[in-house]
This record gives C-alpha cells, structure tokens and sequence, in this order.
C-alpha cells in the first residue's frame, strides 16, 4: 500500500537510485506518477505491507518498504528493479551502475564514475569534507542521518591519501 513517506518506520528498507543525470522539470511528474503507480500495485494484495518514496534533488529516486510486518519475496523485489529498468530505458538515463559517486559541489549535486571521481581527489578537485551521497544505506533512518555526509566519514575515505 502506498503511504506519506513520514508513515514509514525507521527501520523500513531503502533503496537508492541515483540518475546519471538531473531529471528535466517537464520529467519530474510523469516520473513522480509512475513510481506511486508501482508502489500502489507493489504487494496490492498485502494489506499489511507499507510503502512510500523520495525524489531528491531531482537526480535520486528512493524506494522505501516496511517489510516488518510483511517481507519482500526475490519476485517483488525483482519486480521493483524491473520497474526501475523500465524508468531508464523511458528517460534515458542510468539508475543501477553502482561503480558511480555522486557528491555536492556547491548546491550542484555531480555524478562521476569512481575512476573519475578518484582522479578527482587525487587532483585535489574534491577533498575530505566533500559531502558524497552514501546509496548504500539500508534503511529508512541511515537515508535521514547517514546518507548525506562527508568523504573522509564515508566508505571513499579509504581513496584519500593518507
């Protein structure tokens, strides 16, 4: 069932799609449109199940489950990732590469491959408190406290010289 983000608990599953570019504004609704479509049909016949989402920035679609009281099955699961496979080839954009960074410079949000991004920090372009987005977190309260923080608190760190 589809719910406001703030029904969700902490400890719901996330997952986080970052695009491989900011979304055009004429995109945002339409895409805004399918993904409560997904969620409303997603477990449709669970009543119990509880889901919501967030776009941020316009660049990350983040799905978020309550599975406690009803856990996801491999086929729902495979069902949000092939939901989210058809977004890409739709807009045109890349969502699951995973081999990817995406940090804040300035109030601009970037997205580098980490080969770049290494390259980045290594020219100095970037440094230890370079806020990077985390879209490895797990849950709903790692997305609010964990999500947004800086390379040297991150798992990036480990690129910077020491």
């Amino acid at each position: 069932m589809f719910v406001d983000y703030s029904e969700i608990s902490e400890d719901a599953k996330v997952w986080v799609y970052p695009s491989s570019r900011k979304f055009y504004p004429k995109e945002l609704e339409p895409i805004e449109e399918k993904i409560q479509q997904f969620i409303a049909g997603w477990k449709a016949d669970d009543e119990n199940f509880k889901a919501s989402y967030k776009f941020v920035h316009q660049r990350f679609i983040i799905l978020v489950a309550d599975t406690e009281n009803s856990p996801l099955s491999i086929s729902e699961i495979d069902a949000s990732v092939a939901f989210i496979i058809a977004l890409q080839e739709e807009f045109g954009v890349e969502l699951l590469d995973k081999m990817n960074v995406c940090f804040k410079q300035g109030e601009f949000v970037q997205y580098k491959e980490l080969k770049e991004f290494k390259k980045l920090l290594k020219n100095k372009a970037v440094t230890a408190k370079t806020i990077v987005f985390d879209n490895l977190i797990n849950t709903k309260h790692d997305l609010e406290n964990h999500w947004e923080i800086s390379i040297e608190e991150s798992w990036y760190g480990r690129f910077l010289k020491k």
